[in-house]
């Protein structure tokens, strides 16, 4: 894994070049490859292992494409702050194509790629970033005359991993809500082959980049789920690690927005949150560095289960969600109760009429109980009388 003295030898070189790079102290440097390795779960003496590959491993070169998004993922990663994305793509990656950020245009872009990839075949990282269209072979997405399935498949073919970043590159989001013309597809059903998936719209962008630097320390690729999402960000459900969860167990939830329940903080089950049924760490690692409850759910608005496939732009917002591993007890009221009218007079009547009547026929009953409980007795006394007639006799 990774020699925990080697990591706290603040005086050796490789580590002094590159907080220089990084423009970074040696102690925040160390910090984030700790973080880095918890948010992956790994074991103790793993950041030893990624801060050695972040200093002395080659930059891994990353050929990112666009396709139908909004690019929104790429907005995300912007707003990194541990590495800031300049030090992201200068110092730690290679990003050698990306419409959005590269300087170049035209054929000049489109000469980029391809040279990086002859460069660095069978090595590079390429990173797919919104839904490919598949209807009438791909028209609805080109990129310089090429279409994103051929463009798509052409950067695959040598491409030492995969990764479809944001909902619409994992399994078509937002593009594919019906009646979805263009015929949106994931990136792993038009490869035909499973890939690292890591949805979110947008997702956090740590969760890519300890996909990248895991890549980049071991070699490989972190372990996924049968989505192809990273375990380490995608095993536990929103809903068991939501700070509204205790007003959920004990039965507290806001009904409207506004109200005085959403007010305190209040679960928003009842208005339609998604946490029950959608995977994903937003509540532990929060968004964009700027502090607690930076997350939909914490800024007090329902998740919309963007990381399910089925859930996301597929279920009204609205709609309660599925509980997959815990229900709410059955006496909690519904969103909507049915609203009853008050008594009317001919009701009210009614309801004396029957009241009155069960009271008569209580009576007639405890009367008759009574009369056969007598006639019992008589009985009983008059066949003793026979038998004692008998025994005289």
């Amino acid at each position: 894994m990774g020699d925990l003295n080697e990591i706290f030898d603040l005086e050796r070189k490789t580590l002094h070049d590159v907080v220089q790079r990084l423009d970074m102290s040696r102690r925040d440097f160390l910090q984030f490859c700790s973080t880095l390795a918890v948010a992956m779960g790994l074991p103790s003496g793993a950041e030893a292992a990624i801060a050695k590959a972040i200093e002395t491993a080659k930059r891994p070169s990353v050929i990112w494409l666009h396709f139908q998004e909004c690019t929104g993922c790429s907005e995300s990663l912007l707003r990194a702050e541990h590495p800031t994305l300049d030090k992201l793509i200068l110092d730690v990656i290679s990003l050698d194509y990306h419409e959005t950020l590269m300087a170049a245009a035209g054929h000049q872009a489109e000469a980029a790629r391809k040279d990086a990839m002859k460069a660095n075949k069978g090595k590079y990282v390429l990173v797919v970033e919104g839904a490919i269209p598949v209807k009438e072979n791909g028209i609805y997405c080109k990129i310089g005359g090429q279409t994103a399935i051929d463009m798509v498949k052409e950067c695959a073919a040598d491409a030492a991993a995969v990764i479809a970043i944001g909902s619409c590159a994992s399994w078509g989001g937002m593009p594919s809500t019906g009646p979805n013309p263009s015929g949106s597809t994931g990136l792993g059903e038009v490869l035909g082959k499973p890939v690292v998936t890591i949805p979110g719209c947008p997702p956090n962008p740590y969760n890519f980049l300890a996909t990248v630097v895991h890549f980049l320390t071991f070699g490989k690729l972190p372990e996924v789920d049968k989505l192809g999402r990273p375990k380490f960000a995608y095993s536990r459900l929103i809903h068991e690690n939501c700070e509204r969860r205790a007003h959920f167990d004990a039965g507290r939830f806001a009904i409207e927005f506004g109200d005085s329940g959403h007010r305190q903080g209040y679960c928003l089950y009842k208005l339609g949150c998604k946490g029950p049924e959608t995977y994903a760490n937003c509540p532990t690692l929060g968004f964009g560095d700027a502090g607690e409850n930076n997350w939909p759910v914490g800024c007090g608005h329902p998740c919309i289960g963007c990381t399910e496939k089925g859930v996301g732009f597929t279920k009204p917002i609205h709609q309660v969600s599925r509980m997959i591993n815990v229900a709410p007890p059955l006496q909690y009221p519904r969103i909507v109760e049915e609203q009853g009218q008050g008594a009317t007079f001919a009701s009210a009547a009614a309801l004396t009429a029957l009241a009155a009547a069960a009271a008569g026929a209580a009576a007639m009953l405890t009367r008759n109980l009574g009369l056969s409980h007598a006639a019992e007795e008589a009985q009983r006394a008059k066949d003793a009388s026979k038998a004692k007639e008998k025994e005289g006799v």
